[in-house]
Order: structure tokens, then C-alpha cells, then sequence
């Protein structure tokens, strides 16, 4: 399949710029791959498609406020950056987005907080993933991370157009957010409340976590025609032996496993064994899920409605079919279902 395939005109108030009033209470439309039907439902119905001793894997990682505003030494020009990675903890390295990039050569100063209480020096500028940082701070590293925190902003994404208000900082999250380290959020997993997790738990559904810290590189447009051309963004990925334990446990009883986003699914193909169990694993996934693909872990899936063109919506049309992705997307657009990171749910079965 080619990028064109994956194009479509996506009416742009479709594009929600604020979540549910209440996590649950998003619409939920499900896909039943076997016999091509679609239900439209709310996302606390998810609960009337899973069993006991059915799994549902998890991605933890916790978004931390990567956008922060600083000023140029001399000229006081104002200069947006964009924290992507750490990159050395003792020497307070940093890989960065900058905007405007073209105002910032090596050897710059930018100037953070009223007081300017934090100061960062341009040590590299060439780097594909933008520039790299070099935080001037006297305190430990801890009072630095506080710091960044105090500083920084929740990482909308930017086809948002209004200020980040109060409540993204909760909102833009998972409610089982722990492991801090992703510069975007595992939006399908934004739709489950304290309630429906504690509903989940009592019908004996287990959950498994891993940890995928999302970058930006996940929402990075697909440029090349060619699919197998595209080159994704490494990122880090943390499976531990409990969370294989539980997926291969539910594997083996004929179990249905559902991955709550395109990050899990990503994590979980990354790791397969040769026996198509779920290994452990901590390290980088770069992995790209385009069509044809063989799934080998779950056999269900929770995500968004995507943008035309995405890599997130590439995986869709592999696990659902894509033919079936696109008649979907009609309907959605149809019936009016929010898109994108504070939209509405789709659930694949």
C-alpha cells in the first residue's frame, strides 16, 4: 500500500480541541472485524466486550510539561522549545525542538522564567531532530527537573489552537499515567475513568502495563509515496516480566488480549517471541505497523480516530482491514465523531 491510499478530507471542526466532559462518556464506535459490523456506543460500554480473565495492556508512560517559553540573550526575541529527549542527566543535555529555528545558531543563551532563573545554551545545531541544549543549572538534579516542571507547559498538540488551560494538565494524562518520560500522550488510554477501571477489575478483566514513552516522532508526516521508505522514531520501550506473564498467561487459556492504543500495539509487536509469546524488553522500538501485517499478541485494539495520511492510522488499517478502516472513517465523519488526540474512541474486536 502507498501513502496515497490513506488520504482523506477530514472536515477540520472535527478536530477537538477540548476532551469529554467526563473521561467515559466519549463515543465508542465498534468494529467487529469477523462479520464487518459497526455499533455506535459510549466508551463506558466497553466493559459488555470482555470476560473474565480477558487482558487489557496498558501504556503507563506520564506525559511532563516539554513546552516551555524562553528569550534570546541580546535581541530578547521569543523562542518556543520543545523538550524531546533527554540525553545526559549529569550534563543536562537535551535534544529540542526550537521555533523559530531559523533565529538560533550554536553558542546562543535563551533565558527561561521572569527571573530568569534557568538558562540554556545551543551546543549543537544540526541534529535531525533539531538542536541540542545545554542547561545551565547550579541546583541537584532533581531541583533541575523541578525546575523544567515549574517552567513548563502541558505539550498540546498543535493543532490545537487555543492556550493550554488548567485542566489539560490532568486531562492531557491517563488516569494510570506513572512512568514520567513521553513528550505526547497514549490518547486512546485518556478515555478510562477511576469507575470504569474499578468496573473492569470486579468483572475479573486483568490489566497489564508496559511503558512506551511517546515522542513527537509518532505524529512525524510519512513523506515518502513508499510505505517501507518510511523511517520511524526510536523510542523507549519497557515491557517487565509480569506484564508477559499476564499477556501469555491469557494467550495460552484462548483469552482475548486488547491492546488500549497503537503505542501498546507498537510495544507488543515489538517483543514477540519465535513461539508468538510476549519476552520482556527494555530498550528502543522504532517499529512501523503498515498493511499487510500479522499481528501475533492481541486480538483487539482501542485507538483514536486519526488523521489522513498518519502512521496511526496505517496500523488501524492493518489490524482492522483497510477497506473496512476507510468505510469506518465515512461513518465517523458522517455521524460527527471528534478526531485526533481529545476525540472519540474506536474499539477493533
Amino acid at each position: 500500500m502507498k501513502l496515497s491510499d490513506f488520504g482523506f478530507t477530514l472536515p477540520e471542526e472535527l478536530l477537538a480541541e477540548h476532551p469529554a466532559e467526563n473521561r467515559d462518556e466519549a463515543r465508542l464506535m465498534v468494529l467487529n472485524r469477523a462479520d464487518r459490523t459497526i455499533e455506535h456506543k459510549m466508551f463506558k460500554d466497553v466493559i459488555d466486550y470482555f470476560d473474565e480473565g480477558d487482558v487489557m495492556v496498558l501504556n503507563n508512560t506520564k506525559v511532563f510539561p516539554a513546552r516551555l517559553f524562553g528569550n534570546k540573550e541580546k535581541t530578547g526575541a521569543r523562542i518556543e522549545v520543545f523538550l524531546l529527549r533527554e540525553l545526559n542527566e549529569e550534563q543536562r543535555l537535551w535534544d529540542v525542538l526550537v521555533d523559530p529555528a531559523r533565529k538560533i545558531r550554536i553558542g546562543n543563551k535563551l533565558y527561561f522564567g521572569e527571573d530568569d532563573s534557568l538558562v540554556a545554551e545551543v551546543i549543537d545545531n544540526t541534529t535531525s531532530r533539531g538542536r541540542t541544549l545545554r542547561f545551565l543549572f547550579d541546583g541537584t538534579y532533581a531541583e533541575f527537573r523541578d525546575k523544567l516542571k515549574e517552567l513548563g507547559e502541558t505539550p498540546l498538540p498543535k493543532y490545537i489552537k487555543r492556550e493550554p488551560e488548567a485542566s489539560d494538565k490532568e486531562r492531557y494524562q491517563t488516569i494510570y499515567a506513572k512512568n514520567e518520560g513521553a513528550v505526547a500522550a497514549p490518547t486512546a488510554g485518556m478515555h478510562f475513568s477511576k469507575h470504569l477501571l474499578k468496573r473492569l477489575e470486579i468483572k475479573g478483566v486483568d490489566l497489564a502495563e508496559l511503558t512506551l514513552h511517546v515522542g513527537l516522532g509518532t505524529f512525524n508526516p510519512v513523506e515518502v509515496e513508499d510505505l517501507s521508505k518510511h523511517k520511524m522514531d526510536s523510542e523507549e520501550l519497557i515491557i517487565d516480566q509480569k506484564a508477559a506473564d499476564i499477556v501469555n498467561n491469557a494467550k495460552s487459556n484462548k483469552k482475548r488480549i486488547c491492546a488500549v492504543g497503537t503505542t501498546v500495539m507498537r510495544g507488543l509487536e515489538s517483543s514477540v517471541s519465535s513461539v508468538g509469546t510476549l519476552n520482556p524488553y527494555e530498550g528502543w522500538t522504532h517499529k512501523f505497523i503498515f498493511p499487510p501485517y500479522d499481528f501475533s499478541i492481541a486480538d483487539c485494539m482501542i485507538t483514536n480516530f486519526h488523521t489522513p495520511k498518519s502512521t496511526l492510522l496505517m496500523m488501524a488499517s492493518a489490524f482492522a482491514d483497510p477497506d473496512f478502516i476507510k468505510e469506518a472513517y465515512k461513518v465517523a465523519i458522517k455521524e460527527k465523531y471528534n478526531f485526533y488526540s481529545y476525540g472519540d474512541a474506536m474499539l477493533i474486536i
